[in-house]
């Protein structure tokens, strides 16, 4: 999965993504940290992947995410990774506004800011 498509009415600029940088990250709660990090999440939001699908389907606005450096996540964790993915998909499904959740292959990080490694743990 490289992209998961809009399932709602707005169109996200796609000039203007979310970055989610998952550089270092190789477990659930670093994950869960960076998505506090990186999305407008509500305070309320409970770091699990019930309440990341809602928080995510119910953003007030259209939205496009880019996640950068999953795939170390991918190798480390393959099981969470693939819900993960399964959390991305089916909120951008759910979108009542416009959520698309694109994974990049490469070339859209900066490494010279990526987080500290470790820094979520």
């Amino acid at each position: 999965m490289n992209a998961t498509h809009s399932g709602g009415r707005g169109a996200p600029d796609l000039s203007r993504p979310v970055v989610l940088d998952l550089h270092g990250v190789t477990d659930k709660t670093a994950f869960m940290n960076r998505c506090v990090r990186a999305l407008p999440l509500p305070v309320w939001f409970g770091r699990n992947w019930d309440a990341l699908a809602d928080c995510l389907a119910d953003m007030r606005r259209p939205m496009a995410i880019v996640v950068t450096g999953w795939q170390a996540y991918a190798e480390a964790s393959p099981d969470e990774w693939g819900i993960a993915e399964e959390v991305f998909s089916a909120a951008a499904r759910a979108s009542v506004e416009g959520l698309t959740v694109l994974l990049s292959l490469g070339g859209l990080e900066d490494p010279t800011d990526r987080p500290a490694q470790g820094s979520d743990d």
